[in-house]
């Protein structure tokens, strides 16, 4: 039985993602069993991310092909992976992690390894016979549930060609109820539209890469006055709260931070974020400062209680980062993106990491998405605190949801 579950073959190929860019999709096939994944691209990056392999020709796709990536997959770790049991994903990773031998998977790229690590996974439960929740869960050892879904309905910062410097308004519905937040999130979202056309034009209504709307607000406070006003009138109060991904590195320079057409100093902005904090229903801010600035996210972290403090740039789904986080006592929250890190194993790393120092995990899309929906599944089979897959109205995200709503209502 156990030569039903040996590696036959791995094939990369190229398909554009949600922004029109080129990205990787890997299938991978034990027997008859075999499993597939499209790896997403962030715009938004951590400078300490694992790196992203593309070609560089300026002649095709504006240099971001991903040629080279899929000859490291359908070429060196084809070669390495014929023969291995689908169903070790340890080894598997620890193959991929020693054939590259960097330490930011700078030769393979991280894109090539991370299509292959969870295609290797989708084939393991297709040929274990369970859907990948189950069998992630299986690997986990943790309780399932439904996350918190967290619903990006104002795009900004690098998402949006917008005034606004902070990335990401987003509303989280206090339910693990799926089919509940979603119409919670579809009340909002309606009402939002319509204040945003008397607010500003007709015109204003548009949409950024994550599908939320991009406004022509010029204040970062004013989205958080909208959606608590929105909330307020439709009696949902302590039942959606707000969450921002400010992405601060973004608008960073030089130790000034540029918002609201002023240069802030870190205490200033944190000023600024205990006010918002104090006036609006946050439930978590995320990236708050510069991705160095382990030091600033611990005062905003001890300076209330109200909110949560996630480290996304800061901590990159990298262990080392997140021990130094949780080491100066930074965050409460990490945001896991597996292609920052690049295996499938090393991802579940750096979520046992964080529960077992009580760090909340939100498990999060790219802004460069495609239609998989593996995330919902890890967010389900972890028990994670949150889902970020962006607005509830675009294919690539919606796909998320979906995934999420039908796994929890089996």
């Amino acid at each position: 039985m156990k030569n039903l579950h040996i590696i036959t073959d791995i094939n990369a190929s190229e398909i554009l993602d949600s922004r029109g860019n080129p990205t990787i999709k890997v299938k991978v096939t034990a027997g008859t069993f075999s499993g597939e994944f499209a790896v997403p691209s962030g715009a938004s990056t951590g400078s300490h991310e694992a790196l992203e392999k593309r070609d560089g020709d300026k002649n095709r796709f504006h240099g971001l092909g991903v040629k080279n990536a899929i000859a490291s997959v359908n070429k060196d770790i084809k070669k390495s992976l014929i023969g291995t049991d689908v169903l070790s994903q340890e080894e598997i990773d620890s193959t991929l992690l020693k054939l590259d031998g960097t330490p930011n998977k700078e030769k393979l790229g991280a894109n090539a390894i991370l299509g292959v690590s969870i295609a290797c996974a989708k084939a393991a439960a297709a040929a274990s016979g369970k859907q990948n929740y189950e069998y992630l869960a299986e690997i986990l050892k943790t309780q399932q549930r439904a996350p918190y879904l967290y619903l990006n309905l104002i795009n900004a910062g690098k998402h949006a060609s917008s005034y606004l410097a902070f990335q990401e308004y987003m509303i989280v519905p206090l339910t693990d109820n799926v089919e509940t937040a979603l119409q919670m999130a579809d009340q909002v979202r309606s009402e939002l539209r319509k204040e945003i056309v008397e607010r500003y034009s007709p015109f204003s209504a548009n949409y950024g890469d994550e599908g939320g709307f991009v406004i022509e607000a010029k204040k970062v406070a004013e989205p958080l006055e909208i959606l608590s006003g929105i909330i307020t009138k439709l009696k949902l109060q302590n039942k959606v709260m707000l969450a921002v991904d400010v992405a601060a590195s973004s608008f960073y320079e030089n130790g000034k931070y540029f918002v609201d057409g002023e240069k802030l100093n870190a205490d200033e902005l944190l000023a600024l974020y205990l006010d918002m904090i104090e006036k609006f229903p946050i439930i978590s801010i995320e990236d708050p400062f510069h991705e160095e600035d382990f030091k600033y996210f611990a005062k905003l972290l001890s300076s209330q209680s109200k909110a949560k403090v996630i480290g996304d740039d800061l901590t990159v789904t990298n262990p080392q980062r997140l021990l130094r986080a949780i080491e100066e006592k930074s965050i409460s929250g990490i945001i896991i993106k597996p292609n920052q890190i690049g295996t499938l194993s090393e991802t579940l790393e750096v979520m046992r990491l964080a529960e077992f120092n009580q760090i909340s995990c939100i498990v999060s899309h790219r802004s460069g998405e495609t239609s998989d929906d593996f995330i919902a599944d890890l967010a389900y089979a972890f028990g994670a605190f949150g889902l970020k897959a962006g607005a509830p109205n675009r294919g690539e995200r919606v796909a998320k949801y979906n995934r999420l709503w039908e796994i929890s209502s089996k």
